[in-house]
């Protein structure tokens, strides 16, 4: 079956005990998957670090419904147990009703009870399937618990409330108090976890610290396993959280390889500064016959030997400014590399990097690659949400008039506009334009602060690869 860790809002501790959980799981199994409902990056790859498996986001603006449930079955096949961490509060999602009116996406048959909670976790329970257990933060309340607890599972009868888990319970007497308030309404209480001081997870500007930043983060994760070991009811929550075998659907299946009869070398910008990477995005490039090649541009002395295109994806560049900007040799060989035709991908992070330079939050310059005519700066305004974009121009990744949903989620601003945008924007859930987004200047490059996911748009990276196949045999022919 598999479960969903469902919050009764934000910040009350589910990524915490969904680590707790799957460490302990990975203690009496090694073949754990976890999914997170939404677009995060970061908690998943907490996730991967416990379980040692890549985390899978269930997004259905980013993707679809259908994309959704085959990702699901596909990637539990083969497991022992699986565990779905939700997405804000438990009916917290979009407005589809609205996006509706300016679009062609039909009625949801599986649209939860209100219609501003489309891609929420209640609404991947519904869809899905699956039983929910309800995270409560007890630090501020006693008897209030029930009212809580009833209200949710009351909230939509087509929700399973499977029972609670208890956090931050400060006392044996707490625990007592909340424990006679639940009673009458028989659901079960699945864990307890106290204020465990010692147990939290750094975070900064756009979430928590991601993981290669974190030095003592196994020592953490034992400590989560240990606790996990003792505060859950494991005799009630093991064969909720096995995972039914079910007849799967490869979600790569209908998806051709190049072809080209060598694969095609994709360098992939991944380390401290860039780690923002749907899992599905790459295994996408790999099933379409691309190679991929990690590299990093902080630490590297060089680009990668013989690659046909470059992929960078979001993450922390103005953290990592100053050694970014240290590293001359591979800003000059990134520029050269794509002022002379090479492909490139340059998604959020990755679109800070290419421009001339990043101005951080204490307000010093660092020199960049100085590709895009452009400076960033860091402030303290989030940009948040998701983005139905229209393609303005022919370019890298899509064709003029196509039409894609993607995600934004950054604290930095461009000082100027290109001339030649790619994409028009929307707010997803509204008919409220939030501008025009992307640099269009050079063909063969892609750069943009929208986050996107392939498996809805094969034919992005089927675009990709087309054109660094097409650089890869225009170079052949010139050393022929």
């Amino acid at each position: 079956m598999s479960l969903i860790i469902a919050g009764e809002r934000s910040g009350v501790g589910k990524t915490t005990v969904t680590l707790t959980l799957l460490a302990s799981l990975c203690r009496l199994s090694k073949r754990v998957q976890s999914f997170k409902v939404g677009p995060d990056y970061i908690d998943p790859m907490f996730h991967q670090h416990v379980t040692g498996r890549a985390c899978r986001n269930l997004d259905p603006v980013l993707t679809s419904e259908l994309y959704v449930k085959h990702c699901f079955i596909y990637h539990k096949q083969n497991c022992e147990y699986a565990l779905v961490e939700g997405v804000m509060g438990l009916f917290d999602g979009v407005n589809l009703r609205a996006e509706e009116r300016n679009s062609s996406i039909p009625p949801s048959p599986h649209l939860p009870i209100s219609p501003s909670s489309f891609a929420s976790t209640a609404h991947i329970a519904r869809l899905l399937d699956l039983p929910v257990v309800l995270v409560i933060d007890c630090s501020r309340l006693s008897g209030s618990v029930a009212a809580i607890a009833h209200g949710y599972r009351s909230l939509d009868p087509k929700i399973k409330m499977a029972g609670v888990i208890l956090n931050r319970v400060g006392s044996d007497r707490h625990l007592q108090l909340l424990q006679n308030s639940l009673e009458p309404l028989d659901l079960p209480i699945l864990g307890v976890l106290g204020r465990e001081d010692n147990i939290s997870i750094p975070d900064r500007h756009l979430g928590l610290v991601p993981t290669a930043e974190l030095p003592q983060l196994n020592e953490l994760i034992d400590r989560l396993a240990h606790l996990g070991d003792t505060c859950f009811d494991w005799e009630k929550l093991l064969p909720l959280l096995e995972a039914r075998q079910e007849d799967t659907v490869n979600v790569f299946d209908s998806f051709s390889a190049s072809s080209s009869n060598s694969p095609i070398k994709i360098a992939i910008a991944r380390d401290r500064a860039f780690n923002f990477y749907y899992q599905d995005n790459l295994d996408l490039l790999q099933q379409l016959g691309a190679e991929l090649v990690f590299w990093s541009p902080l630490e590297g002395a060089e680009l990668p030997e013989d690659v046909q295109g470059m992929y960078f994806g979001g993450g922390f560049p103005e953290v990592f400014a100053q050694q970014l900007a240290e590293n001359i040799c591979v800003r000059e060989a990134v520029k050269t590399a794509i002022l002379t035709g090479m492909p490139t991908i340059g998604e959020c992070g990755g679109l800070m990097y290419l421009c001339e330079q990043i101005v951080d939050f204490e307000g010093k310059s660092w020199p960049m690659a100085g590709v895009l005519p452009t400076t960033v700066i860091m402030s303290k305004h989030l940009t948040l949400g998701y983005r139905r974009a229209v393609a303005l121009q022919d370019s890298l990744l899509v064709s003029a008039g196509t039409t894609i949903c993607g995600h934004e989620f950054h604290r930095s601003r461009l000082i100027s506009t290109p001339t030649q945008p790619l994409f028009e924007t929307w707010r997803f859930d509204s008919k409220e334009a939030t501008g025009f987004e992307g640099w269009g200047s050079l063909p063969n490059l892609y750069a943009s602060y929208i986050h996107l996911h392939w498996g809805e748009y094969p034919e992005i990276p089927q675009r990709f690869l087309e054109n660094c196949f097409l650089l890869f045999d225009s170079t052949l022919a010139k050393n022929i």
